[in-house]
């Protein structure tokens, strides 16, 4: 049951085509469905944000800012975030870049929503305390580290890569994805963008001015402005037929998109699957086998880089044709699809709990339950796994239908918002005092006090981590300060994923 999606994940989180206001329990900026939801009200005066029911991939245009307000860019603007314009302003450049550095995205994907509208927002420039545009490259460093390659690109594209910091990010970020035509062509006619005398030189090859690229190339090398790796791969890309019957290359350092590319275009590709995560999308290609793509597929959707429905395009996309390990997890979720897609209830109740436990190895129950868990509320299931469904859709975007439809139990109460005031067990008290006793911490409410509402988020985002690590102190304490800010429903999403899911690990 594939539901439909758009390849381009820009559009899933880009979008302000197709938006209109919903009544909500909640004060929600339910920004695309697809996506973990994030509640932004911050009560300081009151943003009611619209909602999406369907996404639509804005044009933009690249309009060069001046230096000094770069750090300013953003790609949702106030009135789809709920955020205030105010929201860096009244805090240090550098304080909210080390910040921002610091976020932990694999952990809660209700963390991941904040953070991605944080990263994308558009909101008044921080004050300036060193490096121009700090702030600014935090949040496309942030963004290509998770793996949300598309977005990095549009939010550099937005601001104009006009400098060598910005175009070397842009640059990277093209490579990575394999569309680096425009890159190429805008150093060409700019090359002081460059910093470095590699990407000028596969520029001009690409160009097909291969002479003046072997020609800079040796003047390079001549001078000791290139490594012995880069000059190998460069004279391999320039004249392939020279060393054809040659020993293969090996690469000698860490990973770096242009010899990433370089690699692939000599025919001596990397295995991305031992890379960091933004090299994934490259086995997101035809060119990659079908476990290749599996991988980089749940790597990616870890940390909500690749939207659920993708992933559930490749699970589904043929049959395995070996056991064990990933072909097993395939079986197993393509079992479930195929029962909840004939509404075969004893199908559905024979094979959801090995398809959970297959999501649960890997860590992608939220997705699950964003695919499947309204689905499951719809079916009269019983017994065991009627629970085990209930607590699933808890997981999805109708926490609180799937609230109302089992059994009234803290859970159910976490979702509606009135968990009972003194459970027994120790995560559920440091997630009811939250509710209930619980107030900001004094370094909160100092930021908040001073305006720093972006750099107070950022904060109790990394609380909310230590907290679903175990540190149940600052699980409260990081709750707490949601809720204090209107983010009710980041609240409740953060605390029903730290008590139906492993997050220690």
């Amino acid at each position: 049951m594939i539901r439909p999606f758009r390849n381009s994940l820009a559009a899933l989180f880009l979008s302000t085509a197709a938006l209109h206001a919903q009544t909500a329990p909640l004060s929600a900026i339910d920004w695309l469905d697809h996506t973990p939801t994030v509640t932004l009200d911050m009560g300081l005066p009151l943003y009611e944000a619209p909602v999406s029911e369907g996404v639509a991939t804005p044009a933009i245009n690249v309009s060069p800012l001046s230096e000094t307000s770069q750090d300013a860019v953003g790609l949702l603007p106030s009135n789809v975030t709920g955020l205030p314009a105010s929201l860096w302003s009244a805090s240090e450049a550098d304080t909210l870049s080390g910040l921002v550095a610091a976020q932990r995205p694999e952990v809660l994907p209700a963390m991941q929503a904040l953070l991605y509208t944080l990263l994308l927002a558009e909101a008044d420039a921080p004050r300036e305390t060193g490096v121009t545009n700090e702030l600014l490259l935090a949040r496309v460093d942030k963004l290509v580290e998770m793996g949300a390659l598309e977005q990095a690109e549009a939010l550099l594209e937005r601001a104009g890569p006009t400098t060598p910091s910005l175009f070397k990010r842009w640059f990277d970020v093209t490579l990575l994805m394999g569309q680096e035509a425009r890159a190429c062509e805008a150093l060409i006619a700019a090359p002081h963008l460059a910093t470095d005398y590699a990407s000028r030189i596969f520029c001009t090859a690409r160009a097909g001015d291969w002479r003046a690229a072997a020609l800079t190339l040796d003047t390079a090398k001549a001078l000791g402005l290139i490594s012995e790796e880069l000059d190998a791969l460069l004279l391999r890309f320039l004249d392939p037929e020279l060393f054809e019957g040659e020993p293969l290359l090996v690469a000698a350092n860490g990973p770096d998109p242009l010899k990433f590319r370089l690699y692939e275009a000599i025919g001596e590709g990397q295995t991305a699957a031992r890379l960091p995560r933004p090299y994934a999308h490259a086995d997101l290609r035809d060119t990659a086998g079908w476990k290749a793509q599996l991988e980089a597929a749940e790597r990616l959707a870890r940390t909500s880089a690749l939207h659920e429905n993708a992933l559930l395009g490749i699970y589904t996309e043929g049959s395995p044709s070996a056991s064990g390990m990933i072909w097993d997890r395939v079986a197993a979720l393509q079992a479930f699809d195929r029962a909840v897609t004939k509404q075969d209830l004893r199908d559905v109740s024979d094979t959801l709990p090995q398809a959970w436990a297959a999501m649960q190895q890997v860590h992608l129950e939220v997705p699950f339950a964003r695919l499947y868990g309204p689905d499951l509320l719809q079916l009269p299931l019983q017994g065991v796994t009627a629970r085990l469904a209930r607590d699933i859709a808890l997981l999805s975007s109708d926490y609180e239908r799937a609230a109302r439809s089992g059994p009234r139990d803290f859970l159910a109460g976490l979702a509606l918002g009135t968990p009972p005031r003194k459970p027994t067990d120790p995560v559920h008290r440091a997630i009811a005092d939250a509710f209930h006793d619980a107030g900001v911490p004094q370094e909160i409410s100092s930021m908040l006090a001073r305006g720093q509402l972006g750099e107070s988020l950022l904060t109790a985002m990394e609380l909310m981590n230590d907290g679903a690590a175990g540190n149940l102190g600052a699980l409260t304490e990081a709750l707490a300060t949601f809720r204090a800010v209107g983010l009710e429903d980041t609240a409740r999403r953060a605390a029903l994923q730290v008590a139906l899911l492993d997050t220690r690990g």
